[in-house]
C-alpha cells in the first residue's frame, strides 16, 4: 500500500493554550491535527509551580470573567473561575480605599437602579452580584448587607471617586479598633458588593462596559499615559484609580501601552470581574490538553524548521502535513519564520510569600497607588482560591513590574509591610520567579488584529498577534483556525486516514 503524501492534516507547533485552542477547533471539524511541544509539559508561559501544598504561578497573569473564550472556549467546560472580591483595594497615604466596578455593561441607568436597590434591599436579603457559571465566589458571604454611601463621599484625601474601606463582618480577618480608628470606616459604610458610591466613576465604568468594541478602536491612538491626560478626568482619579489599575493589567509600568488597548482593559475589568482559574493558571492549559482527542499532543518534540508541507524535528525527523500554524511565543516564532517582527517585552516578577497569620484586606487586589516601593500589585490569593495554599496556611502573591531590585525579597517585604500594614518579618518565602519576555509590548500603532495567515499552509497565532492577554492568545487561535479551514475548503475532502493509524505514523515520525 502507497504511504499517503502527509501524514497528518495541521501540524501545530506549541501546546500554549494559543496551539491547544486551535487544535480543538481544527480537530473539532473533522482536521486530523498534531501538536509538537519543545517541553516536557504543556502550558508555556501559563505554568505553576508545587511546593509543599502551595501552587505558585510563574507570571500570575490577571484575568476577567467577562472573557468570552474564557467562559465559552471549546475544551473549558470544566474551568472554573474564582473571581476576586468587586472592585479593587487602593493604598494611599497609609490607608485602604475601595474602587469598584459595575456589575455588568447596563450603562449609566443601570449602575444608578443598582445603587438604589441595594441601598433598598433588606439587611437580611443582601444583595448578591449574580453568579456565571462555573464561577465561584470566595470567601464567606457577609452577615448583613451595607448601607450605601451617597454620591460625592470619600475621604478628603481621595475626593469622591473612591471610598474608605474596612474589612467586613464576613471577613475572617479582624481590624483592631488601634487600627480602624481614623484610617477606616465602619463596615457598615464599607462597599462590600461593588455596587455603591461613588456613582460617578461607576456610572463612567458602566458606559464603557456597553460600549461596543468596533468603537472602543475607532478611538484616536495614543501611548496610555498621554490619553489619561487628554481626556479631562479628575486628577485624582487617574492617578488614586486607573493608573495602577492600569499598571496592573496592562503589565506595564510605565503606561505605554496603546490607549486602545487600554479601553479594552478597562472595558473587561467594567463588564465582568478579575478572576484566576481554580488550583492555578496551569490549569487552564492542561484542560485544553486532557479534552482533545488521545494522541493529539506530543511533548519533547523540537521543531527546527517549518514550511508550507512538512515541519522538520530535532527527535524524528521530518512530518508531513497540508499545513503548518506556529503557535509559540513571539521570539520562538521568529527563529522559524524569519522576516516575523519580535516585538518589546515587559518583565515581570512575581513573589510568594506565606504565613499563618492573612493580613485583613479580604479576596481583593490591593493596588498601590502611592507607587512607593517595587510592588505594583498583590493579594492574599488563598483568600481567591483556597486550594492554592494548605489548610491553616496564607498564600501572598505580589507582582513587581519592570527590572526588579537587587534584593528583591527584602525590597518586596519592606513594601509590602506598608500596603498591609503589618508586620512581614516572620513571612516565609516560597518562590522568585523572573520572566524577563512576560508580556508582549503593546505600544501604538498596536495592530490588534495582527495576520495569522503568512500565506496558503502557514499560519501563526499568540498573544503577540492580538491583545497580550490570555483573551488576545485564545482569540487569536480562533482567527488562525479559521483561516487555516477556509483555505483547506470547507467542501473538499480532507485526509481521512484511520485517525488510530495517523497519529501512530506521526508519532513514529
Amino acid at each position: 500500500m502507497l504511504e499517503p503524501a502527509y501524514q497528518v492534516d495541521v501540524v501545530v507547533v506549541g501546546a500554549g493554550v494559543a496551539g491547544l485552542s486551535a487544535a480543538h477547533r481544527l480537530t473539532s471539524a473533522g482536521v486530523t491535527t498534531a501538536v509538537l511541544e519543545a517541553a516536557e509539559w504543556v502550558g508555556g508561559r501559563m505554568s505553576t509551580e508545587k511546593v509543599d501544598g502551595f501552587r505558585l504561578d510563574r507570571i500570575g497573569q490577571l484575568l476577567f470573567t467577562s472573557y468570552p473564550e474564557l467562559t465559552h472556549g471549546p475544551g473549558l467546560d470544566a474551568l472554573v473561575l474564582r473571581p476576586f472580591a468587586p472592585g479593587v483595594l487602593l493604598h494611599s497615604d497609609g490607608r485602604h480605599h475601595r474602587a469598584g466596578a459595575p456589575a455588568g455593561g447596563r450603562g449609566a441607568r443601570g449602575a444608578l437602579n443598582a445603587v438604589r436597590a441595594l441601598a433598598s434591599a433588606p439587611r437580611s436579603s443582601p444583595v448578591l452580584p449574580r453568579s456565571r457559571g462555573r464561577i465561584r465566589a470566595s470567601g464567606p458571604a457577609p452577615s448583613a448587607a451595607p448601607s450605601v454611601a451617597p454620591a460625592g463621599t470619600g475621604s478628603p484625601d481621595t475626593g469622591p471617586d473612591v471610598a474608605p474601606y474596612a474589612p467586613h463582618a464576613g471577613d475572617q480577618e479582624s481590624t483592631s479598633p488601634a487600627r480602624a480608628s481614623g484610617r477606616t470606616v465602619t463596615a457598615e459604610r464599607a462597599q462590600m458588593f461593588g455596587i455603591g458610591a461613588p456613582l460617578r466613576l461607576r456610572a463612567a465604568l458602566a458606559r464603557l462596559a456597553a460600549t461596543p468594541v468596533d468603537r472602543l478602536l475607532a478611538r484616536p491612538e495614543l501611548p496610555v499615559s498621554e490619553a489619561l491626560r487628554t481626556r479631562g478626568l479628575p486628577a485624582r482619579t487617574v492617578d488614586g484609580f486607573l493608573r495602577p489599575l492600569l499598571t496592573a493589567l496592562l503589565c506595564d509600568p510605565d503606561l505605554t501601552s496603546s490607549s486602545r488597548c487600554a479601553d479594552l482593559a478597562l472595558r473587561a475589568f467594567a463588564a465582568g470581574r478579575l478572576c484566576l482559574p481554580e488550583g492555578g493558571a496551569d490549569v487552564v492549559p492542561e484542560l485544553l490538553a486532557a479534552t482533545l482527542p488521545p494522541g493529539t499532543v506530543h511533548t519533547g518534540v523540537r521543531v527546527t524548521s517549518v514550511s508550507t508541507t512538512k515541519v522538520t524535528t530535532a527527535e524524528h525527523g521530518e512530518i508531513r502535513c497540508r499545513a503548518v500554524l506556529v503557535a509559540t511565543d513571539a521570539r520562538a516564532a521568529a527563529d522559524l519564520l524569519p522576516g516575523l517582527r519580535v516585538p518589546e517585552f515587559h518583565p515581570v516578577t512575581v513573589v510568594h510569600h506565606t504565613t499563618d497569620d492573612a493580613p485583613a484586606t479580604g479576596g481583593y487586589l490591593l493596588l498601590d497607588a502611592d507607587r512607593s516601593g517595587p510592588v505594583s500589585h498583590t493579594a492574599v490569593i488563598s483568600r481567591v482560591d483556597p486550594l492554592r495554599a494548605p489548610v491553616g496556611r496564607a498564600l501572598i502573591t505580589s507582582t513587581v513590574l519592570g527590572t526588579p531590585p537587587d534584593d528583591v525579597d527584602t525590597a518586596v517585604r519592606r513594601h509590602l509591610a506598608r500596603l498591609y500594614r503589618t508586620s512581614t518579618a516572620r513571612w516565609e518565602t516560597l518562590a522568585v520567579h523572573h520572566t524577563p519576555e512576560a508580556v508582549p509590548a503593546m505600544r501604538p500603532p498596536h495592530d490588534l488584529r495582527r495576520p495569522v495567515r503568512l500565506l496558503a499552509g502557514l499560519y501563526v497565532c499568540g498573544d503577540h498577534r492580538d491583545t497580550s492577554t490570555l483573551q488576545g492568545a485564545l482569540h487569536s487561535a480562533h482567527r488562525a483556525a479559521s483561516a487555516l479551514l477556509a483555505d483547506l475548503g470547507a467542501g473538499r475532502s480532507l485526509h481521512r486516514a484511520d485517525p488510530a493509524a495517523t497519529r501512530a505514523r506521526a508519532a513514529a515520525a
